[in-house]
């Protein structure tokens, strides 16, 4: 169900050696998956023996004890539509090998083989194992392996090697890479992936040292950033010998580069970790790169020496997704830390990215300060701009232009805030000059339509290029992406600068950068106006206050709440998802928060303004990017402004 997979790594306990203990553990941790009704399955290294056993992979006694493990496990499949994979030794041509069997219904679809062996510090496995690269076959049959079963089976062959692709009726397609695999300059995983692997899974039993830990996550999610791919990584437990080691069983899922789930404990073993994979984000990053296209085809050789196994009689459980992470503000990290982090990160580059602007042009800033969020930032941005080049806040040139639906608390706020900063507020009263363009028009000014709103707009635009030309000045934009995606600006208005800085920033994260310009206090005097602005209704206050002098015109009940927009947003220009995925998402993320029928309603909203109002984007000025989404035509997003809606509105409609 849209791409949804469901993962699950386990960890059970072990005893080194024992593989009847093992394997009844393996047993009870396959009987927890299949109740969360996990579709793949792993286990860590070695699983079967545990990792630890050293010399003990040279008895005959411990590998019989391996063929009748692997037997219990395949008899335990019987009418199982789930994948298996497991770490065991295999002897073969009398060298033994570090593999992990991969196991579906009954049969062995491959064994996929060890190719890096450690042998360094405080890793001695090539005195046990030898490399997948010495295989001498590339396939076994069934009954090569000596393993007995509780039924009758006709005689297969199995592939067997470090160059399996699994590809389970083309649902999802699979690879599975050993430990220090990972920790090679080039792992297996690289080509995997360029080969059509969409799912790397890592067994693993690594040990535990200082800082290893987060190191090891680092890796992963490189790794599954690098390769576009899901990574799921699965490690020996603490029940693993303490001899001279410590391990901990580290188990996490990453996904294009976002850890989506990790054990909590730091020494863990004896548990199931459950995550859903969304496989759609995968295939949108991997459709959209030319590098990882390119990347494939100079790599094809080694792509050409892959083998992909085609299971076409079994088809994979999808997922409903109720792991599925969807987080209500896509845009904004979780925890205060991480945010004020980001924030400063994204001010610094608007800032960086202003600052050279204004060193190239020798020009003054020019901001429209209405006293709105939108604004606020653009003015924080400039004048940090002007402390980042050493000159005065003087030249800071910040413009209020009140008219028909400046409130008091808005108009107030823009000029303590232009003080606050140290520049000077220029004051200029646009009412007259807008109800002589309308007298010209022949417009009737009791009419509060779209041209009354409008040429507010445009006079307010007309008055800041003007007055750049007059200063030697260079007008700096304040629209977000929020209002470029659904186009809430007017054309030749407020759409229109010399440089924009919040292009890429969604309304819910402009909330917040603010907000982090406080916590960090950047600029201490204005630190009671900017809490004051964080307050203050979102509106373009283009239609006169109420009886009582408050803002009468709010956006979000115009045009929706800015939170399902921006996550529209994410979810449909990010990932290129449907509609209908996105619904879902929706539903799963706001569920207390909107009824289904008001979800619909703004989503539509968001499609119809998304294509209607495209040209509005196609002259956009230039504007720094700081994220993920852009919209660009220069960058993220390059769209015809006359495209048919058609085909979203019918799913739309359909939802």
């Amino acid at each position: 169900m849209f791409d949804f997979y469901r993962v699950a790594a386990c960890v059970p306990k072990v005893f080194v050696g024992d593989t009847e203990y093992n394997t009844d553990k393996i047993l009870e941790k396959l009987s927890e998956a299949y109740d969360y009704d996990a579709s793949i399955i792993a286990f860590p290294e070695l699983a079967v023996t545990g990792y630890c056993c050293q010399d003990l992979f040279f008895q005959d006694t411990l590998m019989s004890g391996v063929n009748e493990a692997l037997g219990r496990i395949i008899d335990s499949t019987v009418d199982r539509e789930e994948v298996i994979v497991v770490g065991a030794p295999l002897l073969l041509d009398n060298r033994l090998y570090n593999t992990a069997f991969v196991i579906m219904n009954t049969r062995i679809l491959g064994i996929s083989v060890k190719t890096f062996i450690p042998n360094h510090s405080e890793f001695y496995e090539k005195r046990w194992f030898a490399s997948a690269d010495t295989l001498s076959k590339s396939s076994l049959s069934f009954s090569e392996l000596g393993i007995e079963l509780s039924f009758d089976i006709e005689d297969y062959e199995i592939p067997v090697g470090n160059n399996i692709i699994y590809d389970i009726n083309g649902k999802i397609k699979f690879a599975v890479e050993i430990c220090e695999d990972l920790w090679a300059p080039i792992a297996p995983s690289n080509i995997f992936a360029l080969g059509g692997a969409e799912l790397i899974v890592n067994i693993s039993a690594s040990n535990e040292t200082i800082a290893k830990r987060e190191y090891r996550k680092s890796l992963v999610k490189h790794q599954s950033a690098a390769l576009h791919a899901e990574y799921l990584y699965v490690s020996a437990g603490a029940d693993e010998s303490t001899q001279d080691l410590i391990f901990s069983g580290h188990s996490l899922l990453a996904e294009n580069g976002a850890v989506i789930n990790e054990n909590k404990d730091f020494i863990a073993t004896d548990y199931l970790l459950i995550a859903d994979m969304d496989l759609g984000k995968i295939r949108h990053d991997r459709k959209v790169s030319t590098t990882f296209s390119d990347a494939a085809y100079k790599f094809r050789k080694e792509i050409s020496k892959l083998t992909t196994l085609f299971v076409s009689d079994i088809d994979l459980p999808s997922s409903d997704g109720e792991y599925i992470i969807a987080s209500k503000k896509p845009f904004i990290p979780g925890t205060k830390v991480k945010r004020i982090k980001r924030c400063n990160e994204i001010f610094e580059m608007q800032v960086g990215g202003l600052a050279r602007r204004l060193s190239l042009t020798g020009s003054k800033p020019v901001v429209g300060v209405s006293g709105g969020m939108d604004s606020t930032l653009t003015l924080l941005v400039a004048a940090q701009a002007l402390a980042k080049l050493g000159r005065e806040p003087s030249d800071l040139i910040a413009i209020t232009m009140p008219a028909f639906g400046t409130s008091d608390r808005t108009y107030n706020n823009s000029l303590e805030l232009i003080k606050a900063l140290g520049a000077e507020p220029l004051v200029i009263n646009i009412k007259d000059a807008c109800i002589q363009h309308l007298k010209d028009l022949g417009h009737d000014l009791e009419a509060k339509d779209v041209t009354y709103e409008n040429t507010q707009a445009r006079e307010r635009t007309q008055v800041l290029m003007d007055y750049a030309n007059k200063i030697g000045g260079l007008v700096v934009g304040t629209g977000d992406l929020s209002e470029l995606a659904l186009g809430w600006c007017t054309y030749n208005g407020d759409q229109m600068s010399m440089y924009g800085v919040n292009g890429s920033i969604p309304k819910t994260l402009v909330r917040w950068m603010i907000d982090s310009v406080v916590e960090n206090d950047i600029f201490p005097e204005a630190k009671n106006v900017l809490t004051d602005i964080l307050d203050t209704p979102i509106s373009p206050e283009l239609l006169p206050p109420d009886e009582e002098g408050n803002i009468s015109q709010k956006t979000e009940e115009k045009v929706g709440p800015y939170e399902l927009h921006d996550f529209f947003i994410y979810y449909s220009l990010r990932y290129g998802y449907t509609p209908t995925k996105i619904f879902f998402l929706a539903k799963k993320a706001f569920k207390d928060d909107y009824s289904e029928e008001e979800i619909k309603k703004w989503m539509t909203m968001y499609y119809r303004r998304l294509f209607s109002q495209q040209f509005k984007r196609s002259c956009m000025p230039d504007g720094v990017k700081v994220g993920s989404v852009s919209m660009s035509p220069r960058g993220d997003l390059r769209m015809p402004s006359d495209a048919s809606i058609a085909l979203w509105m019918k799913e739309v409609e359909s939802l």
